[in-house]
Formats: C-alpha cells, structure tokens, sequence
C-alpha cells in the first residue's frame, strides 16, 4: 500500500515566504539604521548594507530597489514611531486624572516628542535634520509625517469645541496667509489659531533640534524642566487656558 507524502497547503506556503520576507526586511532596516548612525544619511549604500548581512547585492534589491527606496522606508517608520509615542502620551494623560486639561495635553505630547528624539537621536536627524543630497522625499511620507501634527490640531480643537481657549493675536499683514493656512490644515479653527498652530510646531522642534544637536551647550543646564516650561508657553500661544 503506498503512501503520499501530504504538500502544506498553498496559504501555509505563502504565509512562511510572507514572514521570511518580513524578517530579512526588518533585517536590512536594522542594518541600514546601523549605518546612519555611524556615517549619517548621505553616506548609506544599498551595497554596503548587503554585504555586512553576507547577501548579494542583487538580492537585496529585491526587497528595495534603490538606496532612495530604503531611505523613504525608515523614514516613514521613524515618522510612525513618533507618531506613535505622541499618541500614546496623549492617551496615557486622558486616562489619568478627573479632568485632563488641553493644554496638559499639550505638554504630555511634547515631553513624548523630546523623549524619542533623545531615545532616537539618529532617526530624529533622519526626519528633521539636514536634507540627504540627491533624495525628495515622496508623498508616501506625508501620513506618517503628519501624525503629530494632526495630534496637536486635534487637542487644540477639542479645546475650541470646549471654549476653554483664549484667541491669539493676529497682526492685519499675516491675515491672508493665516487664512490660507486654516483652510489647508484647520478649516474648522479660526485663522488666529492656525498660525499659531504653525508656530508652535515650528518652535517644538525647534527647541527639541537644539537640545539634541548641541545648541544649548553651556545654555540650558535644566534642560527637562526648560523644555516643560517652553512647552507650556507654547500651549498658551495657541491659545490653550492654562
């Protein structure tokens, strides 16, 4: 009586290549990460990541096709996991106290801004430090990279929604440009609020840039309880009740 050997089913199959794929994908990101930290964006080679994992070349660009694709990729995971640690903040505060105020909010999100990017000082630099020559970014990047930025619109609206706001001023000669603006991001929040909001995410990461790029070296000395207090004028320059 002969025997055949049963063939694992075609899902099963296809499951085992799509978790092989996974790994040797998040293999070539841990690597190219490896990289940035030690020679920065500009220098990363799709060859060199090959070689320290002991591929071929021709291998990897199976799975990124060209340096620039590798570089859209941990960019958008670095977005993400900022993206992330802000939301999480945001939630850990709300679920703490009787009444979380907005702009307690605020802060929480900031100080999770300021802690990845002393966490993730490389990636931090990926995102918002200096352009890598020869690569443009993609529009695939944009969700990611809005993420904290649609946070802070959103505790700002909640607080609008609320009343518990305080209208920032607006000088006449921005008036145009802060109504383009609340079209484009906010189009339920008054103009005055919308450059605010600009404002402030221009300073966060700001603030944040010079503390992780040495800017407040012999400066800053109390550097967490100065960045909580910026943060809360930040709030207050949105308009946010302290």
């Amino acid at each position: 009586m002969s025997t055949s050997r049963s063939t694992p089913p075609r899902a099963a199959t296809q499951g085992a290549r799509a978790r092989a794929r996974q790994e040797v994908t998040a293999a070539i990101k841990d690597e190219a990460r490896r990289q940035l930290a030690a020679d920065g964006a500009a220098k990363l080679s799709l060859r060199a990541v090959a070689r320290e994992l002991g591929m071929v070349s021709s291998a990897l660009y199976r799975y990124f096709p060209s340096r620039d694709e590798l570089l859209t990729a941990l960019i958008i995971d670095a977005y993400d996991s900022l993206g992330a640690a802000g939301e999480a903040a945001d939630a850990a505060f709300r679920e703490v106290g009787e009444e979380p105020t907005p702009a307690g909010r605020w802060v929480a999100v900031c100080q999770a801004v300021r802690a990845w990017a002393l966490a993730h000082p490389h990636e931090y630099a990926l995102i918002y430090g200096s352009p890598v020559p020869g690569y443009t970014a993609p529009m695939t990047t944009v969700p990611s990279a809005s993420r904290i930025g649609l946070l802070l619109i959103a505790i700002v609206r909640d607080a609008y929604e609320g009343k518990g706001v305080s209208l920032p001023p607006l000088s006449p000669g921005v008036r145009a440009e802060a109504e383009r603006m609340s079209a484009d991001i906010a189009p339920d929040l008054p103009p005055e609020v919308a450059a605010a909001l600009v404002a402030a995410w221009a300073q966060l990461f700001g603030l944040v840039g010079f503390e992780l790029f040495g800017q407040f070296t012999r400066v800053v000395q109390d550097r967490a309880a100065f960045f909580t207090h910026a943060a809360g004028q930040l709030a207050h320059g949105v308009g946010l009740v302290r």
